[in-house]
């Protein structure tokens, strides 16, 4: 069996309903993510317009757990704050399914956040407190956290912790995963623009992107064209087109895989349960087709409810679900 571990900052999401002038008077792009601070975080809090809904997140923390919901082994490699957020958020992980030995805890630093503004088109734009998350360092990461790992997910969030990034990118060749990474943001792409072809080139074996972050990385709003870029750099491509499907490319193969269409509530965690169902099919040999098929099927659940978290009836159904398209495709 495969075992992914996810390396990823783990947040505590808060989704908040705002009006589209709300994000409008925002600094940044919408549907992307900028990092803020504490004093930010308050104010951003005091200006809405009703208290946020709480619920765990984190990009490749929501990948895994929905690796896991969906029968697949996975770990987690993050860091929360010894506070009872932390403790809540290792408790939601492991009853999912995911393992938890690599969840690190700060002993004073607070467990992040991640402010998703959700505008009534239901796109969200993130504003991230990190708090614990930032202070993953490479004296946290030892061999044990990839003993057994067959394949390593980073989200590209991390990508601003370089140290920690190359500090579980060696462990991982010496363990000899396979190594997928998320694009994460447009805002990711640009800060690491002057790294991130090499990374790609010499340590990522799949890329996942966004239209807006395949546009960001290769200077074209050609998704296709965006793909081919991203494809002579990685083994595996993935240009995410939100209701226009997916486009994947593995060598010469490319398929274009339809979305699920559904009127959609909140695209929170949209891209990281695609991931999720990609992965599940993908890492069980299915068909770049069927793959693709398996993600969109998942995401179609989550952007109808709020947040990325899936009641657990929902959960089996889509577990019947994928292994019923995976065995007759």
């Amino acid at each position: 069996m495969p075992l992914v571990l996810g390396l990823g900052s783990a947040l505590l999401d808060q989704l908040a309903h705002v009006p589209e002038a709300f994000v409008q008077a925002l600094p940044g792009q919408k549907g992307g993510m900028v990092l803020i601070d504490d004093a930010e975080r308050r104010r951003l809090q005091a200006s809405l317009p009703a208290p946020p809904e709480v619920a765990p997140g984190g990009s490749a923390a929501n990948t895994v757990v929905g690796l896991a919901r969906l029968g697949l082994p996975a770990r987690l490699l993050a860091k929360v704050g010894a506070d009872s957020a932390g403790e809540t958020y290792g408790r939601h992980a492991a009853s999912a399914g995911v393992d938890t030995r690599s969840l690190k805890r700060h002993p004073s630093q607070p467990t992040g956040t991640c402010l998703s503004l959700i505008t009534p088109d239901g796109e969200r734009t993130m504003r991230t407190f990190l708090g614990a998350a930032a202070t993953l360092a490479v004296d946290d990461v030892t061999p044990a956290d990839l003993a057994g790992a067959t394949h390593l997910l980073i989200e590209g969030y991390m990508l601003v912790n370089a140290p920690v990034v190359e500090a579980v990118l060696r462990q991982a060749r010496l363990a000899g995963c396979r190594v997928c990474l998320d694009l994460a943001s447009p805002e990711v792409v640009h800060g690491a623009a002057e790294h991130l072809p090499g990374l790609l080139a010499e340590s990522v074996d799949i890329v996942l992107a966004n239209e807006t972050e395949a546009a960001a990385f290769a200077g074209t709003r050609d998704p296709e064209a965006a793909l081919a870029v991203l494809a002579g750099l990685c083994d595996l491509a993935v240009v995410k087109l939100g209701p226009e499907g997916a486009l994947l490319r593995r060598g010469a193969e490319q398929v274009h895989v339809p979305a699920e269409r559904v009127a959609a509530r909140d695209t929170t965690g949209a891209g990281d349960l695609w991931a999720a169902g990609f992965l599940y099919g993908y890492l069980q040999n299915a068909s770049l087709s069927t793959a693709g098929r398996l993600g969109a099927a998942v995401a179609r659940e989550v952007v109808q409810v709020i947040g990325a978290a899936l009641p657990e009836a929902t959960w089996a159904a889509l577990r019947e679900r994928l292994d019923d398209l995976r065995k007759h495709s």
